[in-house]
């Protein structure tokens, strides 16, 4: 019998919440989960929280569009491979469950969506937060988190994403021209906020004010992407590093070089936002 179908004759309530959840997921999630419950007494913030259940997962294998299943939009949980905005959510899912002392697998599924989807709501393709600044902003409106680029010596960023519906093809998804529609939409909104971010060359100067655990997204060069690539900040040995999903090692690592080194020489890179986590 297929892992999947097993789990879902295990666990046949995940069929009516739309959930994808192979049984390795599961097991994974459960090991965090008990981690999850010894930290609820001991009273970490938010952003200590995305620190130690972040470390958790180094060296997990880095593994692409997982989210990206056919038909109808589900709820994906996949804790054996992540990119970096799953394993980001991942972690911040976690968090807040910690946070708000709630270590169920429920209440795991139920921050998810809430994170990953507009209005904290699961509907079709476009209603998942697909832009990395529009999740941020989505996320502040929820009272998740706080985009602080701007008080941390930010400038203003234009950010005029097109590039889903310049390139459907790449989106299976989007061979639908009601969902492409839906995307300009979502980018028109996108484009008629105002973003900050942090130069490159800035980076050093104002890393003294990012805090181990704050929400990292690193701007793009092209014109019509805003957000390509995100992660964790972390302090070592007084410097501002970057734990996260990783193209380049192919898995969960912490930078061997500073944050302001790493993205220098990397011409697809402009710059970050930094976000924080709400006590």
């Amino acid at each position: 019998m297929h892992k999947l179908l097993f789990f879902l004759l295990l666990f046949p309530n995940l069929l009516i919440a739309q959930t994808i959840c192979t049984l390795e997921s599961r097991q994974k999630l459960d090991g965090y989960l008990e981690k999850a419950s010894l930290l609820e007494k001991e009273k970490h913030s938010p952003i200590e929280l995305n620190i130690i259940i972040g470390s958790w997962m180094l060296g997990t294998p880095y593994v692409e569009k997982t989210l990206e299943i056919p038909g109808d939009e589900k709820l994906v949980i996949n804790l054996v491979g992540l990119d970096c905005t799953t394993y980001l959510e991942t972690v911040i899912g976690l968090s807040s469950i910690v946070k708000k002392g709630q270590i169920t697998f429920e209440s795991y599924e139920k921050e998810l969506e809430k994170i990953r989807y507009r209005n904290g709501i699961l509907g079709e393709y476009p209603s998942r937060l697909h832009y990395f600044s529009d999740w941020l902003y989505e996320n502040e409106q929820k009272g998740i988190i706080k985009d602080i680029t701007a008080e941390i010596g930010g400038q203003t960023y234009t950010n005029q994403p097109s590039f889903m519906s310049e390139n459907p093809q790449y989106y299976p998804q989007l061979s639908s021209p009601i969902f492409v529609n839906d995307i300009k939409s979502i980018e028109t909104q996108i484009a008629n906020r105002t973003y900050h971010y942090i130069p490159k060359s800035d980076i050093k100067k104002h890393e003294s004010n990012i805090k181990s655990g704050d929400l990292i997204a690193i701007t793009s060069s092209l014109n019509n992407l805003d957000i390509v690539h995100v992660g964790f900040a972390i302090e070592k040995a007084g410097r501002i590093h970057l734990l996260h999903a990783s193209t380049r090692s192919m898995q969960v690592e912490i930078t061997a070089v500073p944050l302001a080194d790493y993205i220098q020489n990397n011409k697809s890179q402009t710059g970050i936002m930094v976000a924080r986590m709400l006590d």
